[in-house]
């Protein structure tokens, strides 16, 4: 079950008539081209033409849409208005309940026969193939190949058995128990402890409160067969029920077979009305504070909510993009504050937005620093009182808009390439919220045109609308052995009195017009090239020794991505150096550049769609970087800075260290996180480079040492490896290349990273911890040892982590109901030796530990006696094949797999036969990579238990 809410965005009109006008209700526009004086703000808004919409005569609608991105995919949801909200008493849990059913025996796929037969055809359960359920609605989602025109028919008739036709076989029922009870059971601990007493408050005593769509373990162990039955067949039904096809199809024809496979839903003669709830308004403010022994921080939020509006107008329209904004320029606002030395909360902030069904809310929040609730309060309620009292500057205004024309100019650019997924979710909300869906031509004419509609007194009058003394519920979570110190209602109250009456001085918006750099750097020149066409790929040495790699794409119109590594790393400074090399660039990072600290920096790079982050690792440093092409200098001038002229801003370092340490004050009250610490001390010996940071050694990192650090790593560009992948030729690009990346300096070093033979005893052990009050526990199996590194032997490794993936859902979870889910993960390495790790985790209770792990290892003995199932072999194949083809469309594969290829000094056109090269996946070579490597002398098992006590 996945918890999912719905945002919408409230429509104000009482300040939206400055430079509009508008005309009669109901009335409808082309937004197309149109200007800012023709804006009508009572026009409705108009829904996507692209979309081809219907409703059969039973009620069931569609929408159907075609999406060339990705090639020959498609995607399918049904979405059916039937969630947690509509239960009665007695069947509490069962929308979400059914939902599991589902996938647990159709019309035409009985018993587990539809996860099996979709993942024959590559489609992964759990990553593609899943479902949610929420208070209102329960989602089913499908994504498939199109070019098998029998897999597509296939995939018409799940949704079909979808809508009306689960079996809901009492066994089946029965089995499905486990599992959901584990899936309640992993959800419990301190969050959701806390949460049962504030929800009924928050919620406003509403029906909400009472129906969270997990149910309870009363419920989900007690309910009738019967009774599920019959609230399947009360609210599963063709008039509460959309489906959604999005991709790489015919639209006709798919149209024809959803009427011919969907006409024939029926309604049940005494159908229910489907009710609308709603959380009504309290109509007074609340209060309540609760506590938790395992809650690791104190968190405070004051929720102001308001009425819910739809987004149904140009006006409404026009308000979500004031709200935006607002919480733009909010959410900057805040970001200065954490960057001050010492800073008055962990993380804090607010916005507008939705809340819950009927409601819209003002939310504040933070994360106090341990002992400074007050403080903590005080600085985010005086930055809101700030705002309400003096508004916003006109550059910060002028900042946000720059930033929204970036983003819909570069959705717009990219409206071609728009992936088919991107579609679905506006088409939900128009069949679960009524809003209509714009087109991508829309969308971006109104945004454009409405924009500049938008006054600064727009945007200041939000916050005397919503900042209001009404409807407002203070929460505060908080350890339990803070209770005693927490303030009360009656001192909040006054807290927010004297912050109404103080004087508060406007903000100053301090902007720098600075240049990154003083001067152009000389230019270098190319050395050596080596063009690769098989792969598209152009291989290139600048005269500095940098080696960069081209792979110019059309995936993307205005993508373009890189990412640059050099050997070296923490690897190369002692223990004591350590945390101030493993911070170096993130402190540099969060400094600023040039002649810009942080804040003026992010201010400098308004409007503009770039990215670059330094990174240092344990065995390479280097950076990441991502623009568009109008920005792709100034992503070069950004690289050049961070190599040349980084900075080390005190004040952000203090005040860093500060949040850091608050952060980890109480984070030993969590059981995952002393569980998680013991299984890295025991498998590392404590050491440092393994271990989570406590309070103590954060003061060992050193500020100066740190930015002394940073500099020595960037300070050789000589053997660094650049790889750029994107929307851009070689004529664009190759200025900036010789440019930047050329007039780098360079002293020719020649690093290599060390091998700090930080590794795993050669024995393994066992190890048992108990921590936490919940009677749940974790379960975490490893095996480390030595590996014979290649692409062959890395392959079976992979279709072996997949096999066993498969075999222990359907043993532990389908077959056992004892988890609800479980996962099993290979990983390999070459450098700085031949390594692997193969986990498995899963979470149970803590009756079901002995017995579950029993069954691990008679599936995995099973392998290695007897080799995996044939027809689990062709699922591993069909998976990676299917996934193949659409990760070769996308830069991001391309940059990793090329970089990744280049760092560990191997061919990137393996790729190229990787598909010829599934052939060799036999029962055989999986059967003795099992055996090679799932050696009971190198297993290490971890169990979570309750505590003791």
């Amino acid at each position: 079950m996945h918890f999912h809410q719905r945002i919408t965005c409230a429509a104000t009109l009482s300040f939206l008539f400055l430079s509009l006008f508008f005309a009669g209700h109901g009335s409808t526009i082309a937004f197309r081209g149109i200007h800012q004086d023709s804006l009508r703000l009572m026009d409705t808004l108009l829904m996507d033409t692209s979309v081809l919409r219907g409703r059969l005569p039973n009620g069931f609608t569609y929408y159907i849409r075609h999406n060339a991105e990705p090639k020959d995919r498609v995607v399918m949801y049904l979405a059916t208005k039937v969630g947690s909200i509509l239960e009665t008493d007695n069947e509490l849990g069962l929308a979400h309940f059914l939902e599991h059913m589902q996938f647990n025996g159709t019309k035409n796929f009985p018993k587990n026969e539809l996860v099996d037969y979709l993942q024959k055809a590559g489609v992964r359960f759990g990553g593609d193939l899943n479902a949610y359920t929420s208070f209102d609605e329960t989602v089913y989602q499908l994504p498939i190949p199109s070019d098998d025109p029998e897999l597509l028919q296939n995939g018409l008739k799940v949704m079909r058995d979808w809508a009306q036709d689960a079996l809901l076989d009492d066994e089946e029922i029965d089995k499905e128990r486990g599992v959901v009870l584990n899936e309640l059971l992993g959800g419990r601990g301190a969050q959701q402890r806390m949460r049962d007493q504030y929800f009924p408050m928050v919620l406003n005593q509403s029906r909400y409160a009472q129906r969270l769509p997990i149910g309870t373990k009363e419920s989900i162990e007690g309910f009738n067969h019967e009774t599920l039955r019959d609230f399947h067949r009360k609210w599963y039904r063709p008039d509460l029920q959309a489906l959604i096809i999005v991709g790489d199809i015919d639209v006709a024809e798919m149209e024809k077979q959803v009427n011919i496979l969907f006409a024939d839903l029926e309604n049940p003669d005494d159908a229910p009305n489907r009710e609308e709830y709603t959380i009504p308004l309290a109509g007074k403010n609340q209060f309540i504070a609760v506590t938790d022994a395992e809650m690791p921080q104190t968190v405070m939020q004051l929720i102001i909510k308001h009425p819910e509006a739809d987004i149904k107008t140009v006006a409404d329209y026009r308000m979500q993009l004031i709200k935006s904004l607002f919480n733009q320029m909010a959410g900057s606002r805040f970001a200065e504050l954490t960057r001050q030395s010492d800073p008055p909360f962990i993380q804090g902030g607010g916005s507008i937005g939705g809340f819950l069904r009927g409601l819209d809310a003002f939310t504040m929040y933070f994360a106090a620093k341990p002992g400074e609730i007050e403080r903590g309060f005080e600085a985010v309620v005086t930055e809101f009182e700030r705002i309400k009292r003096h508004g916003f500057t006109a550059t910060e205004l002028e900042r946000a808009k720059e930033n929204f024309i970036t983003s819909v100019e570069s959705s717009y650019a990219e409206r071609d390439k728009r992936k088919s997924e991107s579609y679905v979710e506006s088409y939900l909300n128009h069949f679960l919220e009524g809003e209509n869906s714009l087109g991508n031509e829309d969308r971006y004419q109104l945004g454009k045109s409405l924009i500049g509609t938008i006054t600064l007194e727009n945007i200041n009058a939000l916050a005397r609308q919503y900042y209001t003394d009404s409807n407002r519920d203070i929460l505060i979570m908080a350890p339990e052995k803070d209770k005693d110190t927490l303030p009360n209602e009656n001192t909040v109250n006054n807290w927010m009195e004297a912050i109404k009456v103080s004087d508060i001085m406007p903000y100053d918006d301090n902007i720098q017009e600075e240049p990154l750099l003083d001067e152009l750097p000389q230019a270098g020149t190319v050395i050596s090239r080596q063009d690769k066409p098989e792969l598209g790929v152009t291989e290139l040495t600048l005269s500095n020794g940098m080696n960069v790699v081209l792979k110019p794409t059309d995936f993307k119109n205005d993508e373009i991505s890189m990412t640059a590594f050099s050997q070296g790393g923490t690897s190369l400074y002692d223990d004591e150096d350590f945390l101030s090399a493993a911070y170096a660039a993130t402190v540099v990072g969060g400094s600023g550049l040039g002649p810009h600290n942080a804040t003026q920096l992010t201010k400098y790079l308004s409007g503009k769609k770039v990215s670059v982050r330094p990174y240092i690792a344990e065995r390479s440093e280097g950076f990441n970087a991502s623009s568009g092409k109008k920005d792709l200098q100034l992503a070069f001038e950004l690289i050049y800075a961070y190599f040349k002229v980084p900075r080390l801003d005190m004040d952000v370092f203090e005040g860093y260290m500060q949040r850091i340490k608050a952060s980890l004050a109480n984070r030993l009250d969590d059981p995952d996180a002393v569980f998680s610490d013991t299984i890295n001390a025991v498998l590392y010996n404590h050491n440092i480079r393994r271990t989570s940071m406590t309070i103590a050694q954060v003061d060992l990192i050193d500020p100066q040492r740190a930015y002394d650090i940073y500099k020595e790593r960037f300070a050789d560009a000589s053997d660094f490896t650049v790889t750029i992948v994107g929307s851009f030729t070689e004529d664009e690009l190759m200025p900036f290349v010789l440019q930047y990346l050329g007039g780098l300096p360079a002293t020719d070093r020649g690093e290599q990273a060390r091998d700090l033979g930080i590794y795993p005893p050669e024995k393994g052990l066992q190890r048992t911890v108990h921590e936490g009050q919940e009677q749940k526990s974790s379960v975490r199996l490893y095996y480390f040892g030595d590996y014979d590194y290649s692409e062959y032997e890395n392959m079976q490794l992979d279709a072996l982590e997949s096999i066993l993936n498969i075999k222990l859902i359907e043993r532990l979870r389908e077959a056992e109901s004892g988890v609800y889910g479980v996962s099993a993960s290979a990983s390999y390495a070459k450098y700085p030796r031949h390594r692997y790790s193969f986990g498995i985790a899963y979470g149970t209770s803590p009756d079901m530990v002995a017995p579950l792990m029993a069954s691990v290892f008679d599936e995995i003995n099973k392998i290695k006696q007897n080799g995996p199932e044939q027809v689990d072999i062709a699922k591993f194949v069909s998976e990676q094949r299917r996934m193949l083809e659409v990760q070769l469309r996308e830069n991001g594969f391309w940059l990793s797999h090329l970089s990744g290829s280049y760092q560990n000094h191997e061919d990137p056109a393996y790729i190229l036969k990787y598909l010829d090269e599934l052939n060799k996946v036999t029962a055989e070579s999986v059967k003795a990579v099992a055996n090679k490597y799932l050696l009971e002398e190198r297993l290490f098992e971890f169990v979570l238990m309750p505590d003791a006590q």
